[in-house]
């Protein structure tokens, strides 16, 4: 491995950046590594659709132009799909990128940013990144997000408020009429965050959230502090193109687009996303399928003793406490990549469907005191 430049000089008077930024955790992705199963970042096991090949085969030709800065074809396909106005899109580089400008634009330092823990974790670095003050909330013990006691966390100071449902890791889902008596005591300057990333994977709720419908009838009553965020990555398989999507009232998209970095959405990511659209059918018999497999998983588990919340993603939470760790070592060993969050418990992504008979024989193999009592050497499912 090639040294970095200037390891093995004497230290000299680093550049004048901000120290507060030293505790921030650095985000390294994952390592290519030839022969693992990759159950540890949510992706869709499928590649994309054909037709979604082809569209980025057409556009490359096109690489020596920037982007469409507007993403007007893509826009104005989300707005005829989710009946709104384009005024009220913005494109981001991911859903990811889209929160780090609702932070730059709702909050300056010492603002206060309230979000479930755990959730997502790059939710309290982008906050920090802007000087923000992070308010964590606790998951119920049912690891689902505690609306009530988000919203008594809310002071003069806060500007803005994170919902992830599903929430990531734990895959929990909040209804619509949970959202909705939790907006209707959230004051009406602060803005909260509907983060759907997993949305297309929730099954079997009565009351599912669809946050792009109620932003969309808050909007039409002239309630503007809610917005809602989706993505192509997750059920349409495009994480390698970072391609989402942001619903709002017009000011904050006009303010989106103000702090947006230029060109962030690359035209073969413009392409696909338009192409993608083309093939709901398809993605929507991917997405019945993973779920398929998800409850498959989580029954096998159960059967064999894991505790294994209900969950409305394309993923599974083991909240296995101080054996996370070395649950996810011992997967390593057999060659699958899961997701451990130290002290909490194990994210796994729910693969193709060899791959997570993979992860029930590895499962079967370990033992975990209060969670698994067994040693189960045969394989699971």
């Amino acid at each position: 491995m090639m040294t970095p430049a200037g390891a093995d000089r004497p230290a000299a008077p680093r550049p004048r950046v901000r120290p507060d930024l030293d505790g921030l955790p650095l985000f390294r992705g994952r390592a290519a590594e030839g022969g693992m199963i990759g159950l540890d970042c949510n992706e869709s096991p499928f590649a994309p659709p054909v037709a979604v090949s082809d569209a980025i085969s057409a556009a490359a030709g096109e690489l020596n132009r920037y982007p469409d800065n507007a993403a007007i074809d893509l826009t104005a396909r989300l707005a005829e799909r989710y009946g709104v106005s384009p005024a009220n899109l913005t494109l981001g580089a991911g859903s990811v990128g889209l929160c780090v400008q609702l932070i730059q634009i709702a909050c300056a330092a010492g603002d206060e940013v309230i979000i479930p823990w755990r959730s997502f974790e790059v939710y309290p670095a982008i906050a920090r990144t802007a000087g923000a003050v992070v308010r964590r909330v606790p998951l119920t013990p049912e690891h689902t997000l505690d609306l009530p006691a988000m919203a008594a966390a809310i002071s003069d100071r806060t500007r803005l408020v994170f919902v992830c449902s599903p929430n990531n890791p734990t895959g929990s889902a909040v209804s619509r009429a949970e959202v909705e008596r939790f907006l209707g005591v959230v004051p009406s300057d602060v803005l909260v965050v509907l983060d759907e990333a997993y949305a297309e994977f929730t099954t079997g709720d009565a009351d599912p959230l669809d946050g792009f419908g109620l932003v969309r009838d808050r909007l039409r009553q002239g309630r503007t502090n809610a917005v809602a965020l989706r993505t192509f990555s997750k059920a349409y398989g495009l994480a390698g193109l970072r391609v989402g999507y942001c619903l709002s009232a017009v000011p904050v998209a006009e303010l989106l687009g103000r702090v947006a970095v230029p060109y962030a959405v690359a035209t073969l990511a413009q392409r696909a996303a338009v192409a993608a659209l083309d093939c709901e059918e398809e993605v929507r018999g991917r997405c019945r399928h993973l779920v398929g497999e998800r409850e498959r998983v989580r029954t096998a588990l159960l059967d064999a003793g894991w505790d294994v919340p209900v969950s409305g993603a394309n993923f599974l939470w083991l909240p296995i406490g101080s054996a996370a760790e070395s649950f996810a070592a011992h997967c390593r060993e057999r060659r699958i990549l899961v997701k451990a969050f130290p002290g909490e418990g194990v994210r796994v992504t729910v693969g193709a469907d060899a791959e997570n008979d993979a992860l029930l024989a590895a499962a079967g193999q370990f033992a975990q005191v209060g969670a698994v009592d067994v040693v189960r050497s045969a394989p699971l499912g």
